[in-house]
């Protein structure tokens, strides 16, 4: 990979209202800055936005100025609009969305795909590439359809017809790129369709930006920018460009960071910087220099990522971003849109009854060895089917219970007492005819968090989620130590906070995030496969590891185990030998 970094692009994207107010001298003395800092290898020059057209002359200007300067560079369209002469007035848009049934919108659309296409051999679309218009029109056109299906079907047509077609026959070099927002859980809500516009479109780009997680209006965990470039690498097979992320709601320059470090843990080959003018000058940026080198060279020679599988199938919500919660608690997660069925652990939340034949593959996936953790939303929405097909006799009871006391089953010291109120739904289950690996309880009374059934040769695990998800945070390390160990397949990080990417070629990367405590916090990082050390790939430092035998209920294991100290916002790189 040319540029200059060995394993991934950077890039900054230039909105079009601000290419048009770019003069000759601005240009050069802003190139300078991302230069000085990042270092700049590509830039994505927009041509419409809402209601500015970027000028031939003013592009021309720009494109050339840092073509001679060694950038390359790449046409951009955000797909808004306000109103204009020939199109309906008065329509409702939230972000002023194209309406795509409305004749002279449709028109415009492909208009400004043509324009692009032609100054450009590559194009990528904004994250506004959806429709929600509810207007007469639309209702008309919608018919007795349900909203999803109409504008699913509604912006196949405008990707086909509007966005690729037009834009090929223009330039038919010209290679068209969706980027596909940081909101997955909603895509087919307002029009994304991945599973068909991978056939449509020459490549897609994902948006990691999370932003500050606790005040940001969708509340997404930091381990998105992760996350979310894996299911979409796992969707369209290496065609992911690259991850998108902001400064906005980063309210201190560690927030912004951690966007960027776990999108280039995730293997992205672009890191894009939003957007150009919001950028210049600010000390973000100046402490991203700093940070880029350190991390091109954890990736060098590294593996593939991998995880535990998640099943997330196209067009499903449910338990949203509950995946990427285990992430942060120190399981390496790998999110798929496919069934997974030749994996040995799989991890279903409730957005995985999507499918339809979900309880069919998860109990063929069982009966044949695999072991599969179910969790409360899944098990709530499949609970009779699940029964039906013998997989477990537990019953949702939709009761909940404030736990301030853990039990690890089987282990003489694992109970733990006097704990933070957390509140978990209650399962009723068979005694024997399944077994609990965790209780939680208050007073004289407990409940299952973590059940055991076994079908075929494999195994079946319900845990009880909280009924706020984020105190999965706050559960005791012990407790989601058990969660761990039941599905990681090799190796899982013991802690909270912090998180581990994994690849094929035993390299790990260990990561604590900048929030909560800001101390060092002592974590374990353990392993099944036999080790004596720990190496520190950057330093050269070893790590002693111990064994330690672990027994859940009637079975015991060997785990090796390295100790060590994690502080907010260092990035270390380990291999077990």
């Amino acid at each position: 990979m040319s540029g200059h970094y060995r394993n991934f692009k950077t890039v900054v994207y230039i909105p079009a209202q601000v290419a048009a107010g770019l003069t000759a001298e601005k240009l050069e003395k802003d190139y300078a800055f991302f230069e000085k800092y990042i270092g700049l290898d590509k830039v994505y020059l927009e041509t419409h936005r809402g209601g500015c057209d970027l000028k031939e002359e003013q592009l021309e200007m720009i494109r050339d100025y840092l073509k001679r300067k060694g950038v390359e560079v790449s046409g951009g369209i955000t797909a808004t609009i306000g109103d204009f002469p020939g199109a309906e007035a008065g329509k409702r848009r939230i972000f002023q969305t194209f309406c795509y049934t409305d004749p002279a919108m449709r028109d415009r659309i492909r208009k400004i795909t043509e324009y692009a296409a032609l100054h450009f051999d590559e194009v990528i679309l904004d994250d506004f590439y959806f429709t929600n218009c509810t207007c007469e029109r639309c209702i008309r056109e919608k018919g007795d359809r349900d909203w999803v299906t109409f504008r699913r079907e509604l912006m196949k047509d405008v990707s086909e017809n509007l966005m690729v077609g037009p834009a090929k026959a223009v330039n038919p070099k010209v290679r068209m790129v969706i980027k596909y927002p940081n909101w997955r859980e909603s895509y087919h809500f307002d029009g994304y369709v991945p599973e068909v516009q991978r056939d449509i479109f020459d490549a897609t780009y994902t948006g990691t930006e999370t932003r500050s997680p606790r005040y940001a209006d969708q509340h997404l965990p930091e381990y998105l920018s992760y996350a979310l470039v894996r299911y979409m690498e796992n969707a369209w097979p290496g065609r992911n460009g690259g991850g998108w992320f902001d400064p906005y709601e980063c309210w201190s320059s560690d927030r912004y960071l951690e966007q960027a470090y776990l999108t280039a843990f995730s293997g992205a080959k672009e890191l894009m910087h939003f957007q150009w003018a919001d950028l210049v000058g600010n000390p973000f940026v100046t402490a991203m220099g700093l940070q880029l080198d350190k991390i091109d060279t954890m990736l060098d020679g590294i593996g593939k990522p991998t995880g535990v599988p998640v099943y997330l199938p196209f067009a499903s919500s449910g338990e949203n971003h509950l995946e990427m919660r285990f992430g942060m608690i120190g399981l390496p997660v790998e999110p798929t849109p496919f069934f997974p069925k030749d994996a040995k652990k799989l991890l279903l939340t409730e957005s995985a009854l999507a499918d339809p034949e979900i309880v069919e593959k998860l109990t063929s996936f069982v009966r044949e060895g695999g072991d599969a953790l179910i969790t409360t939303g899944f098990f709530k929405g499949a609970e009779g089917r699940l029964r039906s097909a013998g997989l477990i006799e537990a019953v949702y009871t939709g009761k909940s219970m404030t736990v301030t006391r853990y039990q690890v089953t089987g282990d003489p010291a694992g109970c733990m007492d006097h704990k933070e109120p957390i509140s978990f739904p209650v399962i009723r289950h068979g005694n024997n005819a399944s077994w609990s690996l965790l209780n939680g309880g208050d007073g004289d009374l407990h409940t299952s968090l973590l059940l055991r059934s076994a079908y075929g040769k494999g195994r079946l695990y319900l845990f009880a989620v909280p009924d706020n998800e984020a105190d999965l945070y706050r559960m005791p390390v012990e407790c989601t130590d058990v969660l761990k160990r039941v599905l990681s397949e090799e190796i899982y990080l013991s802690g909270t906070g912090c998180s581990i990417f994994t690849y094929d070629d035993g390299s790990m990367i260990l990561y604590r995030y900048v929030k909560g405590d800001l101390r060092p916090d002592k974590v374990r990082i353990v392993t099944r496969m036999q080790a004596t050390e720990l190496v520190d790939c950057v330093t050269g430092q070893r790590i002693p590891v111990r064994p330690r035998v672990v027994r859940e209920d009637f079975e015991t294991q060997t785990e090796y185990v390295a100790e060590g100290f994690l502080t907010p916002g260092a990035i270390g790189k380990y291999k077990f030998r």
